[in-house]
């Protein structure tokens, strides 16, 4: 359906193509990987005809229709969620538009001479909407949202008055109601809550066409994908099987490429060895000379090019009293919605508690009710005896001097921290070379996030209070931070919708439902072999 053919392109004194090539075809749903700054984004771009490649062709299908969803959504505003997410549906979107021109025509009296006309038209437009499903279409936008976890409110309600993360959940509705032939999806699974993103997983197994994504999400991409596309050093490479099997056979790769490297290495030593050796000496003039030409026309292996797993060896957290968290007879309200009624928890010294529940269930509310930036209605929430607290949410980024850069930021945090450790910190976050420069005015939501997660721990608090903490964050920072808090021995609560990151470090479930909280022993791979589900707004 869509074939790259030997394209080049340099963005910049930046190679980002080579001569590379790749193809998508039918029902191939294709995960896109590559550090950051490989080019993905600039290869969606060119893709979808927004951008061309310096050599090369992009070759599409004749009649094949792409939707292209990305992280800058554009403006929203004047029309309901639905509408907003209608307006995107191909053909029957502009046939919808034409009925409602064609009946408003119709009631117009200073139309009346062309009522024949009108009719006729009306006729033949109703016919092919009706074949193309119109009159369904609202009915399958609205299922659609509410699989993203819109409810009817937010549905009809003005899109302006959503926020910038629910507005990126009506794009990504407006591309998966149009069902193109070619989906091209950018991090679909940002600000998507564990709810929305199993549905969206199990939309995109069934979904027939081509798929070509990007996804920070590991669980996500391995229950969808069937190959792996990477770009590395200018190339183009191919894998079949999901992102587990794509690691597996990389580094099996890299294993090989390794070995035939060392083996070149030590027979060029060897005869280097004999030219050094003899290269004096006239009965062997001709021997070197052999050896030396035979040198000139090896073709040289190259070493792979390994991708650096940053590690960072946090200090140890202080230790805090058995009773970590108190809360008893917590009530909450906000306005007439009841969050929590008589709710008693305890948290315990190295519990790991992840929080589960659907959207207005009070993940956040529970997280910043202990982090004390709310207070409850009624009851008492108790911190308990030597504990010191580090709590992450997206606002903490706010705090942040935008005239400082993120070397100076840390050095006023840690300010007699040496500063080969701050530059190793910041490197482990994905600040690295002349990045750790920047402005943190300039910085993207998600480096604002890394860096505020750095410096939380840095110094690590013993009690973590972590609302969506992977957000933004790549694979490798990812798994760097999961390496880092499996070595943590303090104690976390945590909101989160990575599966990985969850199975990976919680060790109890508090699962808060509309008939009351339920605690779970056993982190969330328990919790899902118990309750057989992911999560709990999918329970039947």
């Amino acid at each position: 359906m869509i074939r790259l053919d030997n394209i080049s392109k340099q963005n910049g004194q930046q190679l980002l193509f080579i001569e590379a090539s790749a193809a998508l075809q039918k029902g191939e749903k294709v995960g896109l990987v590559g550090p950051n700054g490989a080019g993905k984004s600039t290869l969606f771009r060119m893709l979808t005809g927004r951008d061309e490649p310096d050599e090369g062709l992009v070759l599409v299908e004749r009649g094949v229709t792409i939707g292209f969803f990305s992280q800058d959504v554009g403006e929203m505003a004047g029309r309901s969620a639905v509408s907003e997410v209608m307006d995107g549906a191909g053909d029957v979107s502009s046939i919808a538009a034409e009925l409602a021109s064609l009946e408003a025509a119709m009631g117009d009296p200073d139309q009346l001479d062309r009522i024949d006309e009108l009719v006729e038209r009306f006729g033949e437009v109703q016919a092919r909407f009706e074949e193309l499903g119109g009159y369904a279409l609202e009915s399958k936008a609205r299922e659609v949202l509410a699989g993203l976890s819109f409810s009817q409110e937010m549905m009809d309600g003005d899109v302006s008055r959503l926020s910038g993360g629910w507005k990126m959940r009506v794009a990504l509705a407006r591309i998966l109601l149009m069902r193109p032939d070619v989906m091209l999806l950018d991090e679909p699974s940002n600000h998507l809550d564990l709810e929305s993103l199993i549905w969206l997983e199990n939309f995109l197994r069934g979904y027939d066409g081509a798929l070509l994504m990007t996804s920070h999400d590991r669980e996500f991409m391995n229950r969808i994908i069937n190959k792996v596309i990477e770009i590395d050093g200018g190339a183009l490479t191919s894998y079949s099987g999901d992102y587990g099997f794509y690691e597996q056979q990389r580094a099996l790769a890299e294993q090989q490429q390794q070995a035939q490297f060392e083996r070149q290495q030590a027979m060029l030593a060897k005869e280097i060895k004999f030219i050094e050796r003899f290269k004096a000496r006239a009965s062997h003039a001709s021997q070197v000379q052999s050896r030396v030409k035979k040198l000139e026309k090896i073709d040289r292996v190259e070493p792979p090019k390994r991708r650096q797993a940053v590690s960072f060896d946090f200090q140890p957290a202080p230790r805090s009293g058995e009773d970590v968290v108190s809360l008893k007879g917590v009530a909450k309200r906000y306005g007439e919605k009841i969050i929590y009624d008589g709710f008693d928890f305890l948290v315990r010294r190295r519990e790991r508690c992840c929080v589960l529940g659907s959207n207005g269930a009070g993940k956040s509310t529970l997280l910043k009710l202990v982090a004390g930036t709310s207070a409850p209605d009624t009851g008492s929430v108790t911190l308990g005896g030597s504990v010191k607290m580090g709590y992450f949410a997206q606002h903490a980024m706010e705090l942040l001097d935008g005239d400082r850069s993120v070397a100076e930021a840390l050095e006023d945090a840690f300010p007699r921290a040496n500063p080969g450790s701050l530059r190793s910190l910041a490197g482990c976050f994905g600040f690295s070379g002349g990045e750790i420069d920047k402005k943190c005015r300039v910085l993207s939501g998600g480096e604002k996030a890394r860096l505020v997660m750095a410096m939380m721990l840095y110094d690590p608090p013993n009690l973590l209070v972590l609302d969506e903490p992977t957000n933004h964050l790549d694979l490798a920072t990812k798994e760097m931070l999961i390496a880092a808090l499996a070595q943590y021995e303090g104690t976390m609560l945590f909101v989160s919708h990575d599966r990985h990151f969850l199975a990976a470090l919680s060790n109890r479930v508090l699962e808060l439902t509309p008939e009351g909280p339920h605690v779970y022993d056993g982190g969330y791979t328990e919790y899902v072999a118990r309750t057989g589900q992911e999560a709990p707004g999918l329970r039947s």
